[in-house]
């Protein structure tokens, strides 16, 4: 694999017929598997008949039932070994239910998740067999869910470990259930953005928290309880051996390339947590600690089923594997997730990749322990497939692992506060509040968050440790008064910036940011005390450090800070940083100058270059126009040539480094330096700056910047060797796998189109051909399409480094190699 190669997945085998486009599945043999697997296409469903299937379950006869996303519920044997499904072994549960998003037996029912107004409306409905004739006979609705909706409403319901329960995941166009019994998450809702935010295209404009969210209930759905808020639209959620509680999450694929895009990503969803999906630009980054963050991020994509590999006859890896499917881009990815403290970190692997292959849900049988997925949705062609393993390694039943079992058993215990606060607990809460270990940290901070505060305020302005300090202040704004906002301020001006370390300067940052949002915005005094404070830190080392600084020195309006941000609006190596720091003091009204004012506007003639996902553009000018209202009728006109002028060029210049010849460089000429050339010294805010010359910020994500459309490079340094990734650059077409390589669409009438399908609806498919655009996409009509083949190049441009000399490039890949670290040996003399 190589990992600069651009995500494109090749098809193996020859073209498909017109037919296979409009009336069947994606026959297997035209699947990318990992060796080792097979897969067999049991069914190709006919959609005049039988509909889309989007959802996937199994009874406890062994038989799996799957639900068409505008229409009926089906049940039907799993086929024997090679053998397809029959269309007259289907059969159709005839009550009146259906438009099912999410399917689960258990408790001698089928409990069926509807997301559409059809029915009794959406809701979790149970369906029984009350006669013993093996016929559903008897619908109930437990719970209806908010009326308002779409395709990020109500998704998936689970068995809980013990068997005593039902999870249920709702996606953030559902509000949480009315008249809950009990929560996990500190009820204290808010969207929490310093800044008034601003909106790309207005998908769901005006939503506010809570909203995406994860509940548990008991099997008559009487009591429940909610375990966790602040998803985008998780489609499904499953356990793992231990009892942990995993999600796919999406992404917003309209905000690629701005500076609040997240990327689609595994969360690990812990008690009471809160992972921060605000609309617009307000969405928390990962780093904030009231938000608890990926496990792992993936990239765009369109996350569908989950599920743990447990049970599977699969190799212990493999068993242990979290399966998530992404149904835009037809990838089953393999997370495989290692303990990270009390926590998980991990890796993502394509497991099965196909084009078209929109998967929809996944299980794994407890009949026969093989895998079973299913393809369709939105009107598209649907299909039903079956994975097994077929190679040489054991099966048996992976054991259990009890890596930092002991710390895990440590948050546990705190999160039992959660539903049972108790004040003798204090002590216990305190001291973990500034533990090395994230997950523990939220969790006590909740537990705190749950205790009146008269019980800690005085302890938190008492509390010497800055970390401990710094978490319960985050917890004081949330849930204290404006009577506390001035000792607040006050403890936070002790804290000397620059002596913290990185994690407690972005919680000194968010926690003054949350004590002028929740209990007082700062009086005249604070503000210049804190900007005092701040100012010379900025421009920091790191992109969110400058994003985090600019947000909240914009919004102190202190003239002292303009000058330096409107300097580093220039020089800041990606666009996602130059966005974020022009958005941040578009409504700084102090420190204007004649200069800075021509300064700050001509900035936005180079941002029209800028690409990115299909709202990048709306920000911009909604960042402009905010910009534009403070200035006087003389002085707009004074402006015009500026603000009216137009780029020399309409490609992406978000480096100020002007492109000049140096050489077309050839392996040869630089292996020789790879040796003596990387042993240290070298420059990291220079291979930062290379990272952005070269335009690999406009594909690649790395270190938490950057594009998202391309597979992100932080991990690149342990897989790849510095001979292997020079190579990638400079001879992308040398070895393509097949798991990374573009796709050619033949049409009918003989032209071609370069790219791979991103988005798919009834019977077209939408295609990204341009990587620095990814919100661009050609549309084709299936009917018109008269093959699908690999494509023999890769869509990573050559001679991307012809610009830069040698230690430059030099620099560039130890950048790469250190995954972001600026006290990696490399950079050490």
């Amino acid at each position: 694999m190589r990992v600069f190669h651009f995500l494109f997945l090749v098809i193996i085998g020859a073209s498909p017929a017109l037919a296979s486009f409009t009336s069947e599945a994606t026959p297997a043999d035209r699947l990318v598997v990992k060796e080792g697997f097979k897969v067999e296409r049991l069914y190709s469903v006919p959609k005049g008949k039988l509909g889309s299937w989007i959802t996937l379950t199994e009874d406890n006869k062994g038989r799996l039932i799957a639900g068409d996303q505008y229409g009926s519920i089906y049940r039907f044997p799993r086929p024997a070994p090679d053998q397809q499904l029959k269309p007259q072994q289907i059969e159709k549960i005839d009550l009146n239910i259906g438009h099912a998003w999410g399917l689960c037996y258990a408790f001698d029912s089928l409990y069926v998740v509807v997301n559409d107004k059809h029915h009794q409306g959406r809701g979790l409905y149970r369906l029984r067999d009350t006669t013993g004739d093996d016929k559903f006979d008897k619908i109930e609705l437990l719970k209806k869910f908010q009326e308002v909706g779409g395709e990020h409403g109500p998704h998936a319901v689970i068995p809980s470990p013990d068997g005593k329960s039902l999870y249920i995941a709702c996606g953030n166009q559902t509000a949480l259930p009315e008249k809950y019994q009990a929560s996990r998450v500190s009820e204290v809702w808010g969207e929490d953005t310093l800044q008034p935010r601003i909106y790309g295209r207005a998908f769901m404009k005006g939503a506010k928290a809570p909203l995406g969210w994860v509940c548990k209930t008991d099997p008559e759905g009487k009591n429940w309880e909610v375990i966790a808020t602040g998803f985008r639209n998780q489609y499904d959620i499953d356990f793992n051996p231990q009892g942990e509680l995993f999600t796919y999450d999406a992404d917003m694929e309209w905000d690629i390339n701005t500076p609040w895009y997240r990327p689609t990503r595994i969360n690990h969803v812990i008690s009471g947590a809160e992972f921060g999906w605000r609309n617009g630009s307000a969405k928390w980054p990962e780093y904030y600690s009231d938000s608890f963050g990926a496990a792992v991020n993936i990239g765009p994509g369109s996350p569908t089923g989950v599920i743990f590999g447990t049970g599977a006859k699969f190799p212990h890896k493999y068993q242990r594997a979290f399966f998530a499917c992404d149904w835009s881009y037809g990838k089953l990815y393999a997370i495989h997730l290692k303990p990270d403290g009390s926590s998980y970190k991990g890796t993502a692997e394509e497991f099965i990749a196909g084009q078209p292959l929109p998967l929809t849900d996944i299980i794994i049988s407890k009949a026969d322990r093989a895998m079973y997925f299913t393809v369709g949705g939105r009107r598209v062609q649907s299909g039903l497939y079956r994975v097994t393993y077929t190679g040489k390694e054991p099966t048996t039943p992976a054991p259990i692992d009890k890596t930092n079992s002991e710390i895990r058993s440590k948050r546990l215990e705190i999160e039992k506060l959660h539903l049972q606060p108790d004040p003798s607990k204090i002590e216990l809460i305190w001291k973990n509040l500034g533990s090395n270990d994230r997950a523990t940290r939220f969790a006590a901070r909740t537990a705190l968050e749950k205790l009146p505060t008269n019980l800690w305020a005085a302890k938190t302005f008492s509390e010497k440790d800055p970390s401990t300090q710094l978490a319960a202040t985050l917890s004081l704004a949330r849930t204290g008064s404006k009577d506390h906002q001035k000792q607040a301020i006050d403890a936070l001006l002790k804290h000397n910036y620059q002596s913290l370390p990185l994690q407690s300067r972005y919680d000194l940052l968010r926690s003054y940011a949350l004590v002028f949002i929740r209990l007082a915005p700062p009086t005249d005094q604070q503000r210049t005390k804190v900007a005092q404070a701040l100012t010379p830190s900025f421009p920091a080392s790191t992109a969110n450090e400058n994003i985090e600084l600019s947000n909240l020195l914009g919004y102190l309006n202190q003239p002292q800070f303009l000058a330096s941000a409107i300097s580093h609006l220039h020089n800041a190596p990606t666009q996602e940083e130059q966005i974020a720091i022009a958005k941040n003091i578009r409504l700084t009204t102090t420190g204007w100058t004649p200069e800075l004012e021509e300064k700050y506007f001509s900035w936005f003639t180079k941002a029209s270059t800028y690409k990115g996902g299909a709202s990048l553009s709306k920000y911009l000018n909604y960042t402009k126009n905010d910009a534009l209202k403070r200035l006087s009728p003389e002085r707009k006109k004074a402006l015009k040539p500026i603000l009216t002028a137009r780029p020399p060029t309409q490609a992406p210049i978000a480096s100020n480094r002007i492109p000049k010849f140096v050489k077309d460089w050839k392996m040869n000429d630089l292996k020789p330096l790879l040796g003596v050339g990387l042993e240290g010294g070298r420059n990291f805010e220079k291979g930062r700056e290379m990272f952005s010359a070269a335009s690999c910020f406009a594909c690649h994500r790395f270190n938490q910047e950057g594009g998202g459309i391309g597979p992100d490079l932080t991990s690149a340094a342990g897989k790849f060797s510095p001979h292997d990734l020079l190579e990638s650059i400079i001879e992308p077409n040398k070895e393509i796998s097949d798991q990374y390589g573009a796709m050619k669409f033949t049409l009918n009438d003989g032209s071609e189109i370069i790219g791979r399908i991103a988005n798919l609806t009834g019977n077209e498919y939408r295609i990204i051909t341009n990587l620095m655009a990814p919100g661009d996409m050609t549309h084709i009509k299936t009917k018109k399409i008269k093959s699908i083949d690999p494509w023999e190049q890769s869509m990573m441009p050559a001679k991307l480094l012809n610009t830069l000399n040698d230690g430059e490039i030099l620099d560039l890949l130890a950048y790469i190699l250190s995954a972001g670290d600026e006290k990696h040996p490399l950079f050490q003399k």
